[in-house]
């Protein structure tokens, strides 16, 4: 039996159980009754997504995985299952997975990593995005931290907090990304998952920073700690600067937007317009996913370039996710030997729940 006092679990956002309408509807239900994605009073929220929305989008999305399911599973699954077998080679502690929607759950990995090593004193919870907001951060620590205490468990449940500005993590991202800059290219579109504006102002600490003018995410302000906008601003910056991209040749867009009042510009807007503006040769890349989906997949790698090409672009190149890049593996194992050493850098300290 083993005697591992600590071990490591890496949260994803989960993906649905296989293609079948069933399954997906399922999946989508968990997913958008969330009350941190669809931030709605509970019965507003069920008869809007349970009577309107799932209905007519599961058929479709259930159309949408299947073209990038593959062999062994949902991508998103495989993927992490990937990065924690990578993982594995490098540190000493045990490293399991869990999803915030679909399986397995947080409960599941606590108790199969509890039945593995009785010994536990702590799980390292590292969830795989790298910016803050109430519909992925926020929602994936609170769901383990409601699971972890309805288990009375014993051991410790620490958080790493989101990396966007970490500088060994913009160095991964950089490093992953030099490869497709050798080639011919007018821009680089950084896609970053869409939000509600309303989210913005709710995760604003202060309640009088964010979305209150138009330079509010590059003036300083304790709100940036909590501020999706501000975050992947940051990103785009200290990874453009680190790859020596001009101002010029990139710009950020949001996708995946559902309903009105989303941060904008939006992705598939930007793509349609911008072979009309000279921009005919574009790279894409998605800093909001370290895992490829099929918000990756089927939304930017199909139907992105299927409407940029027909809008007369040349050539469409989507950059894929971290994935199990070997610098990005190195990153976590890293934090992991950090935090050991005693370094608390990147530790999530204070309670999230504090919005709704």
């Amino acid at each position: 039996m083993s005697q591992a006092r600590k071990a490591i679990l890496l949260m994803n956002l989960g993906s649905p159980d296989s293609t079948s309408v069933k399954d997906v509807r399922t999946y989508l239900n968990q997913f958008l009754m969330d009350k941190r994605v669809i931030d709605m009073p509970f019965i507003t929220r069920s008869l809007l997504v349970r009577g309107i929305i799932v209905p007519f989008r599961a058929p479709k999305s259930a159309e949408a995985y299947k073209t990038i399911w593959t062999k062994e599973g949902s991508p998103l699954i495989v993927l992490t299952q990937q990065l924690r077998s990578a993982l594995s080679q490098l540190v000493e502690e045990p490293v399991a997975i869990a999803m915030r929607y679909g399986h397995p759950s947080p409960r599941q990995a606590y108790d199969e990593l509890l039945a593995a090593h009785p010994q536990l004193e702590e799980i390292i919870a590292i969830p795989l995005y790298p910016h803050y907001a109430m519909s992925s951060f926020e929602t994936a620590v609170e769901y383990a931290r409601e699971q972890y205490s309805k288990g009375s468990y014993k051991f410790k449940l620490t958080f790493i907090r989101p990396f966007y500005d970490d500088q060994q993590y913009i160095q991964a991202l950089a490093s992953h990304m030099q490869p497709w800059l050798k080639q011919p290219y007018d821009h680089i579109l950084f896609s970053y998952h869409g939000i509600p504006a309303r989210h913005v102002r709710k995760t604003d600490i202060t309640g009088c920073h964010c979305l209150q003018a138009n330079d509010c995410c590059n003036t300083p302000s304790p709100a940036h700690a909590y501020c999706y906008r501000h975050q992947v601003f940051e990103t785009t910056k200290l990874v453009t600067q680190q790859l020596g991209i001009p101002e010029d040749k990139f710009s950020i867009s949001f996708q995946s937007r559902l309903g009105k009042g989303w941060l904008e510009p939006f992705t598939d807007v930007r793509l349609e317009q911008m072979p009309a503006e000279g921009i005919k040769k574009l790279l894409v890349i998605c800093p909001a996913f370290v895992s490829d989906c099929l918000e990756t997949l089927e939304e930017i790698e199909e139907r992105g370039r299927a409407s940029f090409m027909s809008a007369g672009g040349e050539t469409y190149h989507m950059i894929p996710c971290l994935n199990t890049d070997p610098r990005w593996v190195m990153t976590i194992a890293g934090w992991i030997a950090e935090y050991k050493a005693g370094n608390e850098r990147l530790i999530l300290n204070e309670a999230v729940e504090h919005r709704l």
